[in-house]
C-alpha cells in the first residue's frame, strides 16, 4: 500500500498522506514517500500548486517515533523532514484538515500557505500533554500565525480547536462542511495554479521575506524589481492583450 497518494488535476497536485490505521502518523516510511512525491511534484512543470491532506478519519496524528525516550536529534529530525519538506517547498500550497491535526500533523498544517478546515478538524498541540517540549519549529509557526496568546492557549493550555473555532483565531483561512472541504481546497489552490508558475513562486518568497521588513518604504523597494521583472516577461503581454480585448468587447456590446 502506498502511504502517500497523488492526483494531478487542473495543475493542482492533492498529496494525501494514506494510513488511516494509524491516522496517517509521520513514519519513516511515510516521509520517504512525502520526499519522493514533492520532488516529482516540483519537477513537474505542469503542477502550480499543492493541497495536502489525509485519508479519512485522519489529517495526521503526529509523529510515529516509537520510544520517545530513545530519540535523538537525528530520529527527530528525520521525521520532522516530513513536513519540513512541504514547508520549504517553492509552490503555493494548502492544507485541507478533515480530521485530527496532532503534534507533527499539527506542524503539517502549520507548514503550509494556506488551511482550510473541514468542521470535524481538531487542532491538537498536545506537546505538553505528553510531557515533551514542542519541536519542529511549531511555537514558532504557531506565534507568526496566530499570536502569542493564542499559541500559549493551544500549546501551555491545551487547548483543542475543531475547525470554526481555528477559522475564529486565524488558524485557519476558512471553515466548512466536511463534504465541501476537498472541492473547496482544490477550487482555491486551481486559481493559484492559473498564475503563471514562476511568478506565484516569486510571490511566495516576497511575503515570507516581508516578515524581516519593518517600513512600508523598504517594502515598496523590496518589490519594485520583482514587479519590473514581471511586466517584461511573455506572460504579461498575453495577459494584457487578453483584458484588453475583452474590455473592448465589453465595450462593442
Amino acid at each position: 500500500m502506498s502511504l502517500v497518494l497523488v492526483d494531478i488535476a487542473d495543475r493542482v497536485a492533492t498529496l494525501t498522506l494514506n494510513n488511516p490505521a494509524e491516522r496517517n502518523s509521520l513514519s519513516k516510511p511515510m516521509v520517504d514517500e512525502i520526499i519522493g512525491a514533492m520532488n516529482a511534484i516540483e519537477s513537474d512543470e505542469g503542477v502550480g500548486a499543492i493541497v495536502v491532506t489525509g485519508t479519512a478519519p485522519a489529517f495526521c496524528a503526529g509523529a510515529n517515533l516509537g520510544n520517545l525516550a530513545e530519540s535523538t536529534p537525528e530520529s527527530l529530525g528525520s521525521i520532522y523532514e516530513g513536513f519540513l519538506r512541504i514547508a520549504r517547498s517553492p509552490l503555493p500550497t494548502l492544507a485541507a484538515v478533515n480530521g485530527a491535526a496532532v503534534g507533527a500533523g499539527l506542524n503539517l498544517a502549520l507548514g503550509c500557505d494556506v488551511r482550510i478546515a473541514g468542521r470535524r478538524a481538531k487542532f491538537d498541540s498536545r506537546f505538553l500533554q505528553l510531557g515533551i517540549h514542542p519541536g519542529g519549529g511549531n511555537t514558532w509557526m504557531s506565534r507568526r500565525i496566530v499570536g502569542p496568546q493564542n499559541t500559549a492557549a493551544m500549546v501551555v493550555f491545551g487547548e483543542i480547536l475543531n475547525g470554526e473555532e481555528a477559522e475564529r483565531i486565524g488558524l485557519v483561512y476558512r471553515c466548512v462542511d466536511d463534504d465541501e472541504l476537498l472541492d473547496v481546497a482544490h477550487a482555491m489552490a486551481a486559481r493559484a495554479a492559473s498564475s503563471p508558475r514562476e511568478l506565484s513562486k516569486v510571490v511566495k518568497r516576497t511575503i515570507s521575506e516581508m516578515a524581516d521588513v519593518s517600513e512600508h518604504s523598504d517594502a515598496v523597494a523590496k518589490e519594485l524589481t520583482p514587479q519590473i521583472w514581471s511586466t517584461r516577461q511573455p506572460w504579461f503581454a498575453e495577459r494584457l492583450a487578453a483584458l484588453s480585448a475583452k474590455i473592448s468587447s465589453k465595450n462593442r456590446a
